[in-house]
């Protein structure tokens, strides 16, 4: 929390990522002269991280897809109290965040100026997230205080129905055969596939998945990741998982 929340670095990184993001849109799709070519960046169905296939834009609209909680939108005012409360996380609790806190939050640094410009280019804005479809108009007061929005339900704003999983791969095929989606934004691998999450992945091989596949080239043209050491699928892994076997240094001084 004190990196993400607090530090200048966090916020030199998010700033990073939404420059990146808006010099894509410009340069990389906005010059291009038939736009029908472009090709989507969501994953086509029946693909697999080792054999990713994209579908060409045709005559859909363009749209920049993001993820909402720590990729747009900091929920300081949740964060807070669970920093001096401590303990794990309580689902309920954050039900009731996502439908009282909508005036205690700011936008991630960057994103609202990335977004509006992405918007006055012709680009379409929405936002796919795992909060409730039951707090829609919540979220979307959050996003408009936060100098976000507009993002209005099952249009620019596709939330998590009750008793749906919590993959995004089904609401974004369904953004897709609207838009063509030629940017996304996440904090999580799950915002921009769900194969990325399989639940008997080993940990070195998912972290391998985002560098050792024909996807690496995504990042930063296509694909952009925003920081966040609080929560989520990334913190996983125990020492003997995370650090090579032929990494096992030895202090020498230990040694005598």
């Amino acid at each position: 929390m004190q990196f993400l929340y607090g530090s200048g670095e966090a916020a030199a990184l998010s700033l990073q990522a939404y420059q990146a993001l808006w010099n894509y849109l410009k340069v990389e799709i906005g010059y291009r002269r038939d736009k029908t070519q472009v090709r989507s960046v969501v994953l086509a169905p029946g693909s697999t991280l080792d054999n990713p296939r994209f579908e060409p834009c045709g005559k859909r609209p363009m749209a920049v897809v993001l993820d909402i909680d720590e990729t747009a939108l900091l929920n300081l005012g949740y964060e807070r109290d669970e920093a001096s409360r401590g303990g794990s996380y309580d689902a309920a609790r954050w039900a009731r965040w996502e439908q009282s806190g909508a005036d205690q939050v700011a936008a991630v640094p960057g994103a609202a100026e990335a977004l509006a410009a992405a918007r006055r280019e012709g680009f379409t804005v929405i936002f796919n997230s795992n909060r409730s479809a039951a707090s829609a108009a919540q979220t979307a007061a959050a996003l408009d205080h936060a100098g976000l929005g507009p993002a209005a339900l099952f249009d620019t704003l596709w939330l998590r129905g009750e008793g749906e999983p919590s993959g995004k791969d089904a609401r974004r095929q369904k953004i897709a055969q609207r838009f063509c989606i030629v940017a996304m934004a996440g904090d999580q691998l799950g915002d921009f596939s769900d194969l990325f999450n399989a639940p008997d992945a080993p940990v070195a091989a998912r972290r391998n998945s985002v560098g050792g596949t024909l996807l690496a080239p995504l990042w930063g043209a296509g694909w952009f990741m925003l920081p966040n050491p609080v929560y989520g699928t990334g913190l996983k892994g125990g020492v003997d998982e995370i650090f090579p076997p032929d990494a096992r240094w030895v202090d020498p001084e230990e040694k005598k």
